[in-house]
């Protein structure tokens, strides 16, 4: 499987990105083609190579002439749809990622996907950075894509409607359901774009997977953050571990001084933030106490926030971390059909067994208290049913295997061992405090900072 690492060490943007794949080998004359195609006058991507923090990277700039249009999602499509040189799968990564900035902004400003300015996402620098990036992906036959922990910078960013602290609020909208982190530089380190990018195109997220690297593509931006190197990397490989196995973290602690209803409190804490699973094992305690063990699994990238629930709604006085390699199912969420409504199930398989379907259980229970019937008629039905379509999500992929199913496969251990913003989403073009000086126009009031 030809796996991409995005590491984010200093945030993502659109123009870091797409230097990034470049460099590992995307062609940067049939990316211009695509861009060319889209009929926007006067624009060209540039490409330079710069030192930045000591490193040899790549820049990208776009050279376009002065503009104040701003376009709407028909807009976008429309552009998208006319050019004869892109290729279907490039113009669907390509719309993808501005729907995902057209909800957030639709939420942020309590509009319609359809009725909302794109503002400086929707300029030509932005576009050419979506677009190629699109493009580039598809270039390198990426089959999957793995990121770390997203940094999202700190202080605050001026954008037309005043200051916004970082992540401003179509960011933080699109960063919902990724893992984020800090780095203490105070600038906005991922822009609107970048988001985009990492929600639309990254399967998971953790640390760099177990592969044979065949490319290495450094993009930076333009600020220098002292001592650290504004650059983005993108590791490009075979995946030589099973795509069935995945690394997790055991969280454990021993209780025996709460009371049931603490216990249930912070599991369903621990639960709403994302833990994989959550499972308490009684135990007998020094003094002949009886008390447990509460463990709770986990995303590596998770572990420091889930271990903070702990501390905080416990009494524990200490944490054992266990870093585990588990095997899995692989797994999607699809729709079945039963004769009382359709409902979702969990369909999962490995290489060369057959594929097993687990119903969900809210569904089930809706029906059969809908209809008075049992509730293992409806399971029943349900995992003999027809497959139907659904409706994706703009990912273009199913999440659902990142950590919120909740199987026991894992229970098995050995416990022995105890003792937007409109005028905002233009950043990412460089969303490090750039000027595009260079065309002798000053767009300083768009925002355009090149990360």
């Amino acid at each position: 499987m030809r796996t991409a690492w995005i590491e984010c060490a200093t945030g993502i943007s659109g123009d870091m990105t797409l230097a990034a794949l470049i460099d590992a080998g995307a062609d940067v004359n049939t990316i211009r083609k695509a861009i060319d195609s889209l009929g926007l006058p006067d624009v060209r991507l540039r490409v330079e190579t710069v030192i930045k923090g000591g490193f040899r990277s790549l820049h990208v700039l776009v050279d376009h002439p002065e503009q104040h249009a701003h376009r709407h999602f028909s807009d976008i499509r429309k552009l998208l749809n006319q050019s004869a040189v892109m290729t279907e799968r490039q113009k669907q990564l390509a719309l993808q990622m501005f729907r995902v900035i057209a909800e957030a902004e639709a939420r942020v400003h309590g509009s319609t996907i359809e009725k909302v300015h794109f503002h400086e996402v929707g300029a030509i620098d932005s576009i050419v950075d979506i677009v190629g990036v699109a493009v580039a992906f598809d270039l390198l036959k990426i089959d999957r894509v793995v990121c770390n922990a997203v940094p999202t910078g700190r202080g605050f960013v001026r954008i037309d409607h005043g200051i916004c602290p970082v992540p401003a609020p179509g960011t933080a909208e699109i960063l919902k359901g990724i893992p984020l982190r800090d780095v203490p530089v105070d600038a906005e380190l991922t822009t609107p774009t970048g988001a985009a990018i990492v929600k639309t195109l990254a399967h998971s997220f953790g640390s760099l997977p177990a592969m044979t690297i065949e490319a290495i593509g450094y993009g930076c931006g333009t600020l220098d953050f002292a001592p650290r190197a504004n650059v983005l990397r993108i590791f490009i490989g075979q995946q030589v571990a099973s795509s069935n196995t995945e690394t997790v973290v055991l969280l454990e602690t021993n209780l025996d001084d709460i009371s049931g209803e603490v216990i249930g409190y912070t599991r369903e804490r621990l639960m709403a933030h994302g833990a994989l699973d959550v499972f308490a094992i009684p135990v007998d305690m020094k003094k002949d106490r009886p008390g447990i063990i509460l463990s709770v699994l986990c995303r590596p990238e998770a572990a420091d926030m889930m271990e903070g629930i702990l501390f905080r709604e416990t009494t524990t006085l200490g944490i054992r971390r266990h870093i585990l390699e588990r095997s899995v199912r692989q797994r999607e969420t699809i729709m079945r059909q039963t004769p009382w409504g359709t409902v979702r199930a969990k369909k999962a398989w490995r290489a060369g067994e057959p594929a097993i379907v687990s119903p969900e259980f809210e569904d089930c229970a809706k029906l059969a208290r809908q209809h008075g019937i049992p509730l293992t008629d409806v399971y029943r039905a349900a995992e003999s049913g027809q497959q139907v379509a659904r409706d994706h999500d703009h990912h273009g992929h199913d999440h659902d295997h990142h950590g919120h199913d909740h199987d026991h496969d894992h229970h098995d251990h050995d416990h022995d061992h105890h003792g937007h913003d409109h005028d905002h989403h233009g950043h990412d073009h460089d969303h490090h405090g750039h000027d595009h000086d260079h065309h002798g126009h000053d767009h300083d009031h768009h925002g355009h900072d090149h990360s």
